[in-house]
Order: C-alpha cells, then structure tokens, then sequence
C-alpha cells in the first residue's frame, strides 16, 4: 500500500502544474521530441527538460535519447494506478450518495 500510495503522491504532484499537465496531453497524441514538447510553450529547452524529469521521477512519462534528440511517451500503467484510485473513491461516493438519497426519500414517504 505504501508503495501504491507514493506513486500516486507522485503521480498527482506532477500533474498538479498546469504546463505537465499540458504536455501529457500533447503526449496522448504520440511520442514527441522535447523540441516539439517546447513549441506551444515558448519555453527554453532547460526549462521543459525540468518539467520533463518531474513527469518521468512521477512514472507518467518516459523518455529516451537517440542521438541529439530526446523523445518522450506516455506510460499508461502510471495512469492505470491512478485511474484505479479515482474509481475506486467515486464508487465510495456514489455508493454513500445512493444511501443518502434512498434515506431522503424515505423520510419524504413518511411525511
């Protein structure tokens, strides 16, 4: 569990910074280079390769260089695990939400 509940630390750290959360989302397009990466930001490269590294120590991103060029893809297991966690509270929450909601139209059954 203790396992389980860095990765998500990590996990949501990482995704908490609007800019990673921009590139994971040019990532679903398929793997890219950090220079395609920094184009729609209008960052210098050391400053992407910092929000790079923080997506890669998070598990959602890796990357491999080729010569000069750096491209990075998405790891879909790290969002296999977090996906699961969401699940896993929304089905707590609608199962409590589905309770309050037959209590609700018990108490309205006896008035």
């Amino acid at each position: 569990m203790a396992k389980f509940s860095t990765d998500l630390n990590k996990a949501f750290s990482a995704l908490a910074d609007p800019t990673r959360r921009a590139i994971v989302s040019h990532l679903c397009d398929g793997p890219k280079s950090v220079s395609e990466l920094s184009e729609p930001f209008g960052l210098a490269l050391p400053s992407l390769l910092k929000h790079v590294r923080v997506l890669e120590q998070s598990g959602l991103i890796s990357s491999e260089k080729t010569g000069r060029v750096r491209t990075c893809r998405i790891e879909p297991d790290a969002f296999h695990a977090t996906e699961a966690w969401i699940h896993q509270h929304i089905s707590s929450w609608e199962k409590r939400l589905d309770r309050m909601e037959a209590h609700i139209g018990r108490m309205k059954r006896k008035t």
